[in-house]
């Protein structure tokens, strides 16, 4: 049971880094930096929300695996 407590943790610090990244990423969009940055900036939040979505699906594998 240690084990898994410890994945979830572990999960859920790694949902909230991707998603303080994301929104990082969402806030300098924001800021007028050119073109050629926003589109960089697009790519990169694409892959951040990416990112948080495969972080949320594995916390919820875990939580159910310890929730009966």
């Amino acid at each position: 049971m240690d084990v898994l407590n410890l994945e979830l943790a572990r999960a859920r610090q790694s949902v909230k880094r991707a998603e303080t990244s994301l929104n990082h990423a969402k806030e300098m969009l924001d800021e007028d930096c050119g073109v050629g940055i926003n589109l960089a900036l697009c790519s990169r939040i694409r892959s951040e929300q990416k990112r948080v979505a495969e972080a949320r699906k594995r916390l919820m594998k875990i939580a159910r695996a310890i929730l009966p």
